[in-house]
């Protein structure tokens, strides 16, 4: 998963070639990460058009998915630019929008597991998220069929709400959210069972 090297840089990354894969720097380390699977991408999908039409409905700032660079750290001794599948951006943190991705915390970062990338993004990449003060940050389970919302308080993560089922729920940082989190996992249309 990994490319050896000493400490990448921002300007490293940004150069390199657009080799079809997907690439974020943990802490100065390259690392490539692995394609999602399909049921990653329908939950992706349902989770964005409902999170979508939320935001807008509302003017609450503006939802995007991956791949989007969010750049925690541009420093050369500590350049972080996580992939998050999706991401909120409330209208207090609209100017860290740039064309080149996020230039800072978003509003909320949600990771999508797969059992690839579930351990990383449960471990190291919690902890980049909570060092460079992600206010709230979502793990969404395809597999357990469950979400788990974990909210920025006193420098730490806590754990605010873990759902499933068929039953609307709000999740921070929204209100009259009402997603259902079963809505997420299937697709009528997707060719696969």
């Amino acid at each position: 998963m990994t490319k050896a090297r000493t400490a990448w840089t921002y300007e490293e990354y940004a150069a390199l070639p657009d080799d079809g894969k997907r690439y974020e720097i943990h802490d100065g380390e390259l690392c490539e990460m692995t394609g999602p699977n399909l049921l990653h991408q329908i939950v992706s999908g349902n989770l964005y058009v409902l999170l979508r039409a939320h935001v807008k409905a509302r003017r609450l700032g503006i939802v995007l998915s991956a791949p989007f660079d969010v750049i925690l750290s541009a420093r050369p001794t500590e350049t972080t630019v996580l992939q998050p599948d999706l991401i909120y951006i409330d209208p207090s943190r609209r100017s860290a929008l740039k064309m080149r991705g996020v230039d800072g915390a978003p509003t909320l970062a949600v990771e999508i597991l797969s059992p690839s990338t579930a351990a990383i993004d449960r471990g190291r990449k919690r902890r980049l998220y909570q060092r460079y003060g992600v206010p709230y940050l979502w793990f969404v389970d395809p597999i357990g069929w469950d979400i788990e919302a974990l909210a920025l308080r006193a420098g730490e993560y806590t754990v605010v709400a873990r759902v499933s089922g068929d039953q609307p729920v709000d999740l921070p940082p929204f209100t009259d959210l009402a997603l259902v989190p079963s809505s997420l996992w299937a697709d009528e249309d997707s060719p696969v069972e």
